[in-house]
């Protein structure tokens, strides 16, 4: 297989970083590896706030995940930190909420890497990804049929784009070539 330079970087962004977020890097990535795109494309995920930082994603997720083929076990949270906002060509918002939170921390001239992330997904724009923290197994089930809707969506866009640069050097700034 021919590896081609990494030639987008997406970050999915949640609260703590152990439910959302993490399950959108898994599904995310799991899709990229079945369309042999996974070394064209830096994943990862982070929170807005540093509640679990360093500690894995909630069981739940890990196990709703899992059934879906994507393994959740490996990750770590984090906060979202003033380099991602440099590093990544997408910063993927799970809810308005964490959107309005990322564009007031993002530096002037960075704000075009923010979206919110099923705004990819026909019919879901605008739509949150709820919580489900505190839910019950249902909603974790629920919130992974969006999630993987969304990454579905959020997989054939950069299809797309990668195509349109297939050696992801055509210069300038990446998230306009998207």
């Amino acid at each position: 297989m021919t590896r081609h330079p990494q030639a987008l970087s997406v970050l999915f962004v949640c609260t703590g970083n152990i439910c959302r977020s993490p399950t959108a890097e898994g599904l995310f990535r799991a899709h990229l590896r079945k369309a042999g795109l996974d070394g064209r494309v830096s994943v990862d995920s982070a929170g807005t706030h540093g509640y679990h930082a360093g500690e894995p994603p909630d069981p739940r997720s890990i196990e709703a995940a899992r059934r879906r083929g994507a393994d959740l076990s490996p990750l770590r949270a984090r906060q979202v930190s003033a380099a991602d906002f440099e590093r990544f060509d997408l910063i993927l918002a799970l809810d308005r909420g964490h959107l309005g939170q990322l564009r007031r921390m993002a530096p002037p001239g960075r704000h075009d890497r923010l979206h919110l992330f099923l705004d990819f997904a026909a019919g879901l724009e605008g739509r949150d990804v709820p919580d489900p923290y505190y839910g019950d197994e249902a909603l974790f089930a629920q919130v992974l049929d969006l999630i993987d809707t969304g990454a579905r969506a959020l997989l054939a866009e950069v299809g797309r784009r990668l195509d349109r640069d297939p050696a992801g050097a055509a210069g300038g700034d990446p998230v306009n070539r998207i």
